[in-house]
């Protein structure tokens, strides 16, 4: 692909400054309507070393309102950052609806400069191909923008440009030992960039390959594909989807899908006696997983879902009473607030993943975009369908990079429901738990019941697997919960 550009492409002064005040007059124009139009822009801006990537910037900003973007330079990851997926950082800056981020380097760099320096294996590359492709998707799907520019260098201007910088004191200090190992080993990393194009060049998120070895031409060249894209996108916005008509809500599951939950033994119980007995080894042992996964550096991630009332705060309360508090957080998660709204639904967990060493609980979690917003209406037909890969693609990227996932879903018969729901009315210390909208979600119990099924048969992974409790008995429940995270801890610490 690169071999295909003319690098000896150039325009003449007069002609560069009567189309950058052109572009950049349509530019601010464009970020008006992104705002308006709360469309969100990412611009990704790779290439090599002193390809001109800081100069473009700032030209391009200098046009643009700078409370509508944000410029992230991407350096090496930061200690914290290491715990984490390598996406996570990215997740964490991408832009809000009507906003745009503008990436000086970006996730590119884990099989770019990474892969050069062997901080990832040649084996590892594959992996993480598929997930900057679903990471870009997903973002497209929701609404957003991306353009992708690499900007190529000669070997020749490479090192030109190299040494003009070395030599200028001001400029000194932006020239890193790497990027002198770019030159030194041009044609290895130009074989990488190669291969990264043409993996990373998607419908959705296509690359624009730009000649750089004159400024003004490259400059000229990546605004007028922003402002393409911006248009594109923005165009998009006004033309009419044709209205598909919505589905009735599927009270019952296709003859031909599984019904995980009717397979359930609700009679499954313990005894006073058996229930404290058990808890207190397996919580024993949960203390001592805790000291092994801090030794180890194992993050562990349990999610709780259920019927409301099947007892989930009494699971996560058993689960963290003998553990360390200061290596574990739980998060309750309601609905999204304004902020969250404001990005991809998956932006929110994100942000509250568990670090290397330490167990994140999530009351709630990404599964109420094919649960309760799938019922209730929030999210679209569209927008749940496809929900099912973009979670499964998360999950696995969670375990790829080590996390140990659980998830539960706490289940129970309507008729225990409603003796809770009862009980909780009748106990002025519990009636805060019951709330009108528990009664409006009983009320839709096949519903849930065909969307439950559902989202288990399609997003159990061998990697990421659901446990289904049998919760009509809270010791049973409990003590369950607690064997079943020790059990996916050991099997962990037993494949490392």
């Amino acid at each position: 692909m690169l071999d295909t550009l003319d690098l000896e492409r150039s325009l003449d002064k007069s002609t560069y400054k009567s189309q950058m005040e052109t572009l950049m007059r349509s530019l601010r124009s464009l970020q008006k309507s992104c705002w308006e139009k709360k469309l969100p822009m990412i611009v990704v801006l790779e290439g090599w070393a002193a390809a001109g990537k800081g100069s473009l910037v700032k030209k391009m900003v200098n046009y643009m309102d700078p409370r509508g973007f944000t410029v992230h330079p991407i350096w090496p990851p930061n200690e914290q950052e290491q715990q984490y997926p390598f996406l996570w950082r990215f997740w964490q800056k991408l832009p809000s609806k009507g906003s745009i981020g503008i990436f000086y380097h970006s996730w590119y760099t884990r099989v770019l400069e990474d892969r050069l320096f062997e901080r990832v294996s040649s084996g590892e590359i594959p992996t993480v191909i598929s997930q900057i492709n679903a990471f870009e998707r997903q973002l497209v799907d929701d609404g957003s923008a991306i353009a992708k520019f690499w900007i190529h260098l000669g070997r020749k201007e490479l090192k030109h440009r190299l040494k003009k910088y070395a030599a200028d004191p001001l400029e000194a200090w932006r020239v890193r030992p790497e990027d002198w190992q770019q030159e030194k080993r041009y044609d290895q990393y130009i074989n990488y960039a190669e291969e990264m194009l043409v993996q990373t060049s998607t419908g959705p998120a296509p690359w624009t390959l730009v000649e750089g070895n004159c400024q003004r031409f490259s400059r000229v060249k990546v605004l007028t594909q922003m402002a393409a894209t911006l248009t594109e996108a923005l165009d998009r916005l006004h033309i009419q989807a044709p209205v598909i008509p919505a589905l009735p809500p599927q009270e019952h599951l296709n003859p031909a899908e599984p019904n995980l939950l009717a397979r359930v033994d609700l009679n499954l119980c313990l005894s006073k006696d058996e229930y404290k007995q058990q808890l207190r080894h397996e919580q024993v042992e949960m203390r001592k997983l805790q000291m092994k996964i801090h030794e180890a550096q194992v993050p562990v991630l349990v999610l709780f879902e259920g019927w409301d009332a099947a007892g989930k705060g009494g699971a996560i309360k058993r689960l963290t009473d003998a553990l360390d508090p200061r290596s574990y957080i739980v998060h309750p998660f309601a609905a999204p607030t304004d902020e969250e709204k404001a990005h991809h639904y998956l932006w929110r967990f994100w942000r509250w993943l568990p670090t290397a060493g330490t167990i994140g609980i999530f009351d709630r979690s990404w599964y109420g975009r094919v649960l309760v917003e799938r019922v209730e209406g929030f999210a679209t037909e569209r927008e749940w369908h496809r929900a099912y890969q973009e979670i499964n693609e998360f999950e696995a990227q969670l375990t790829s990079a080590g996390y140990v996932l659980v998830k539960f879903w706490l289940h129970l018969s309507p008729e225990e429901q409603l003796k809770r729901f009862c009980d909780r009315q009748n106990d002025s210390f519990k009636q805060y738990k019951l709330t009108d909208e528990d009664w409006r979600n009983r009320e839709k119990w096949s519903l849930y019941e065909v969307a439950v099924n559902q989202a288990i048969q399609r997003t159990s992974t061998p990697n990421a697997p659901w446990t289904i409790i049998a919760a009509n008995d809270k010791y049973y429940a409990r003590v369950k919960v607690i064997q079943s995270v020790a059990e996916a801890i050991h099997s962990q610490l037993k494949r490392r």
